[in-house]
């Protein structure tokens, strides 16, 4: 059974960095492709970087680029998500997700994921 679990999410001044694990069990993170999204109260699901098998590959979507920075560790089955020059506007929890085999073409879609994790949650506020 896939599982995926966050951890990092906090409170955090504008302007300032954190960085978010997601630790996976019950499947090979090599053959797996690991995005992160967020959802902010309100609004629609959106991904925010996706990385690629079997050793990265990292997408990011154009409101993060420059500022988040995914990366993967398949030996220690965790992919994690530094975030910095953060903005009131990344406020939303944060979840990861599991893709077999590849990143979708469209990183920003919830869509055809095959496992989530529970979410943690980030709020950017001075």
């Amino acid at each position: 059974q896939l599982q995926l679990v966050e951890s990092g999410g906090g409170l955090v001044q504008p302007g300032g960095s954190l960085r978010l694990s997601c630790v996976t069990s019950g499947f090979t993170l090599s053959e797996y492709a690991i995005a992160w999204f967020r959802q902010a109260p309100g609004k629609e699901r959106e991904g925010v970087s996706c990385s690629g098998p079997p050793h990265g590959s990292p997408r990011y979507a154009d409101s993060v680029k420059g500022r988040f920075t995914i990366s993967r560790d398949n030996a220690k089955n965790t992919v994690a998500l530094q975030m910095d020059s953060l903005k009131r506007d990344d406020t939303a929890t944060y979840y990861c997700a599991a893709m077999y085999a590849i990143c979708p073409r469209n990183i920003t879609s919830p869509r055809g994921y095959d496992a989530w994790g529970q979410g943690t949650q980030v709020t950017v506020s001075s």
